[in-house]
């Protein structure tokens, strides 16, 4: 993983700073930074992809507003929280990387706050409405909160770790909020780039979406943020970024859903994991959705399965 200076600064956790203290400081400018996305999401113009992904179009799209958002939040974490660590999708291309304390997971109690700009920044340069801006604060071992805005749909999730996953407008605060629980997902599963070989083995079952071949730039199909809308009964990662994917199934899991290995077993603490990633995901709804999910997984004997 990465790793950053040190400075005398306290570490961001203390009895007077709460996960959800920080997430009701950060809410405001979460909002403007999606009033933003929205705004110049029909005039945006592409960045040069990142490079180094491979045919992955989803992992090398970049925008304009990927790296205005994260600039913005940088200052206002700088401002408001200047003893953080903070990872950001966009650390390598900001100028404000050197001023965070340290970019990596601390100690226990010592948190990380991740940022994903634009989560689907392919989705949001084709005009879709289901992109989202995803806050993370990470413990040493466990997700404490994230929090997702999705301004196309005027809309926000957050959850809290052990206290569920909640639902607002954007004129909402977090208070204001009603908690949401799993409740009759539309029979659909959203399978990650990788994960095309598991597509015979659930197909007959469930509608799929795999992200490499049903992605549409005219016909906007689930993102994985529809595991929260209920548009999806479960998906399949290969791979969970600390930034967005993981972040998700945390929130997920926090609203009921079934979340494990490829094996079946708990997800490793966040502080054994390398590179910002959790290794592969198996998210259903219920015991009946999951079992299938981690059979079909099996039986395409996915790596790690």
């Amino acid at each position: 993983m990465l790793s950053a200076s040190t400075s005398k600064a306290p570490p961001i956790a203390s009895p007077k700073v709460t996960p959800r203290e920080i997430l009701a400081a950060l809410l405001p400018y979460l909002k403007t930074a999606g009033a933003y996305a929205q705004q110049i999401q029909a005039q945006i113009a592409a960045q040069p992809d990142k490079g180094g992904k491979g045919d992955n179009f989803f992992a090398s799209a970049l925008s304009d507003a990927d790296l205005s958002i994260q600039t913005m939040m940088e200052v206002v974490l700088l401002g408001l929280f200047p003893q953080a660590r903070f990872y950001g999708e966009e650390h390598e291309q900001t100028y404000n990387t050197k001023y965070f304390r340290a970019l990596d997971l601390g100690p226990q109690d010592d948190y990380l706050i991740t940022l994903d700009p634009i989560d689907g920044t392919q989705f949001y340069l084709d005009g879709h409405s289901n992109y989202q801006v995803i806050l993370a604060i990470l413990n040493a071992d466990e997700y404490e909160a994230a929090i997702a805005v999705t301004p196309g749909q005027g809309i926000y999730y957050y959850a809290l770790r052990g206290q569920g996953t909640f639902k607002g407008t954007l004129d909402q605060s977090l208070e204001e909020c009603t908690q949401i629980t799993v409740d009759s997902p539309t029979p659909a599963i959203c399978l990650g780039w990788q994960m095309g070989d598991v597509v015979p083995h659930i197909g007959d079952r469930y509608r799929v979406y795999h992200t490499k071949t049903a992605y549409s730039k005219e016909t906007q199909m689930p993102n994985f943020n529809g595991l929260l809308s209920g548009d999806l009964a479960g998906a399949v990662l290969a791979k969970g970024q600390f930034i967005d994917g993981a972040a998700l199934a945390f929130m997920a899991q926090e609203m009921g859903f079934i979340v494990t290995s490829f094996t079946g077993e708990l997800l490793p603490p966040l502080h054994t994991c390398s590179d910002y990633l959790r290794p592969g995901m198996v998210i259903g709804s219920s015991k009946v959705v999951h079992g299938d999910l981690l059979a079909a997984v099996t039986a395409a004997r996915v790596a790690g399965s």
